[in-house]
């Protein structure tokens, strides 16, 4: 009975069980860390998204607090990110503030049912070309947002459509602002020098405050906060009751799906990178349900729509984080920053902020899973460049509505492609002596693994049992898969990162038997990178051999002892 109802607990209940005051001190710095990386990005979400800086800071402080404190990830930072900024633009130019504030509850509500309904686990039927199809189109429009701010260009209005846009900004790049290019260029070198040569210094902090210093000593002519917005408003976010538009409800519907699967894509993407940063294990379920809370709350206060944010949660671990405290100190943070220092903030530059943004977008952007995709079947290929330009050139829904019909056609011609009927022969016999288990005599310090059925997206999370428990796997792990019929990108993906995780954890992974589909795409796909040429056999009985020889000649340290 405890165990059933710790499975509908929030990380923060079940940890705070054993807190003590050495956790507290390290939640305590990892917080205010994150808090002030969290400042710059929110604001710049929110002026990005065609809304007010305050309403990323609101957003950021309401959904960080709920998102730690209900949900199902030891560390994760929830808050505005930049997936939403294009969805966000989008509703806000055709249906205003009301619309979006409408949208957003009606997505948290969604997200919610689909907790609550243990669907944590839906996002897993996301293919891998259509995911980074989606997150390529998204980092390329952020981008295009950015580059008026970056360049100080004078335009009234930026058009909501990527040709439009870009149209504009082309017809008016002769109002260029030398300073506030030279602001901007520099804010994104600062980010690049930290991320390739500083890895624990947050770029986002040393821009934010060194951009504002040099704007408030030297009284630099470029646009700020403060001439835009009149800066930020001192004090506590108000709560009050967005004005909801039933009539509305029906043409929010799909851009609300949209949001509400964003937000469980990417919360749950950056939940799985906390746990292996943190060697945790997240509750997807728990965490949908806390993510849907914070979306519903955060329209109160005038916030955007939030997930989790994959940058700001590393960021967390990085600085020391070992429970959900650290997220609920970091929307204080926040809170502390508007109540004590708002006056501030207005002379935050706003090139300073896109170079930021452009970093985020840059990041974001899965640009190394292009030559992967590139590598595989002409379908898969297809599914990505189709979703990536919808993204860019029409809307994010209709790009992952499309996305998704053309990978079920896929899916379903790949299933119909493993159906075979055929004469059982001499030969077909005696080629099946060399993959079958029951003569075979299989070594402690190897494991075997069978695959069986098609590995397509939808079930790829099964591999996990490899490495449920990685103290008790011996040096060796065989995957067999003579009765794997069919495999795709996602399937691919799963493999190499189960190879990656086998390897970092001093272990060998030899594949053997594959079939004809499957065989074909791995090898297309350069598998052989991730596990080595002389690792790939073609049955069980050249797999035990390699093992064999592997463990003679020592390669794989012994496994770790609990």
């Amino acid at each position: 009975m405890s165990a059933a109802i710790d499975a509908w607990l929030p990380k923060s209940v079940l940890l705070l069980r054993e807190y003590n005051s050495e956790k507290f001190t390290a939640d305590l710095i990892a917080g205010v860390t994150v808090g002030l990386v969290a400042l710059p990005l929110a604001m710049a979400f929110a002026i990005a998204s065609g809304v007010s800086p305050q309403a990323g800071i609101y957003c950021a402080i309401v959904t960080g607090f709920l998102i730690s404190a209900l949900g199902g990830s030891k560390t994760q930072i929830g808050g505005p990110t930049g997936a939403f900024v294009v969805v966000v633009l989008g509703i806000v130019s055709k249906y205003g503030l009301d619309g979006l504030f409408t949208c957003t509850m009606l997505a948290g509500l969604i997200l919610v049912i689909m907790g609550a309904t243990g669907l944590g686990s839906m996002v897993k039927y996301f293919p891998r070309p259509v995911v980074v199809g989606f997150t390529n189109g998204i980092a390329i429009l952020i981008a295009s947002t950015q580059i008026r701010d970056l360049f100080g260009l004078r335009m009234e209005h930026l058009p909501g459509d990527f040709f439009h846009r870009m149209g504009a900004i082309t017809e008016n790049f002769h109002t260029l602002n030398w300073v506030a290019t030279l602001v901007g260029l520099a804010s994104l070198a600062v980010m690049i020098i930290c991320a390739k040569f500083f890895k624990r210094i947050p770029g986002a902090i040393l821009v934010c405050f060194g951009a504002t210093a040099a704007v408030a000593i030297f009284h630099l002519p470029i646009e700020t906060i403060g001439t835009r917005f009149g800066g930020i408003p001192s004090g506590l976010p108000h709560l009050a009751m967005p004005r909801l538009q039933p009539q509305l409800l029906l043409h929010l519907l799909s851009p609300a799906i949209t949001v509400a699967m964003l937000g469980a894509i990417e919360s749950l993407f950056s939940a799985v990178v906390s746990d292996r940063m943190s060697g945790d294990k997240h509750n997807p379920n728990v965490e949908l349900i806390a993510q849907g809370v914070a979306n519903m709350a955060s329209p109160l206060f005038g916030g955007l729509p939030a997930t989790g944010a994959i940058a700001r949660t590393a960021t967390n671990v990085r600085a020391g984080a070992r429970t959900p405290v650290a997220g609920v100190i970091h929307a204080l943070t926040l809170l502390a920053v508007i109540l004590f220092a708002a006056p501030l903030v207005k002379n935050v530059p706003l090139a300073a902020l896109a170079g930021i943004l452009l970093m985020v977008a840059y990041n974001m952007g899965d640009w190394k899973e292009i030559p992967e995709i590139l590598k595989l079947s002409a379908a898969d290929i297809s599914v990505w460049v189709l979703t990536l330009t919808l993204t860019v050139v029409a809307d994010l829904t209709l790009a992952v509505e499309v996305g998704m019909i053309l990978a079920a056609f896929s899916f379903i011609r790949k299933i119909s492609m493993t159906t075979t009927v055929s004469k059982v022969t001499d030969d077909y016999i005696e080629d099946g002596r060399s993959h079958i288990l029951q003569d075979k005599d299989i070594p402690e310090y190897a494991a075997v693994y069978r695959i069986h059925g098609p590995f397509l997206f939808g079930v790829t999370d099964k591999i996990t049992e490899v490495t449920e428990d990685m103290t008790a796997l011996p040096p060796i792990v065989i995957l067999r898969l003579r009765n794997m019929t069919a495999i795709d990108a996602t399937g691919i993906a799963a493999l190499e990162e189960l190879a990656e995780i086998l390897r970092a954890n001093g272990r060998a992974m030899l594949v053997c038997g594959a079939r004809p589909q499957p065989e074909a795409l791995m090898r297309e796909a350069g598998f052989e990178r991730h596990i080595g040429k002389e690792n790939i056999c073609a049955n069980i009985e050249e797999a035990l051999k390699r093992a064999e020889q592997i463990h003679k000649t020592a390669i794989v340290p012994a496994p770790e002892v609990s």
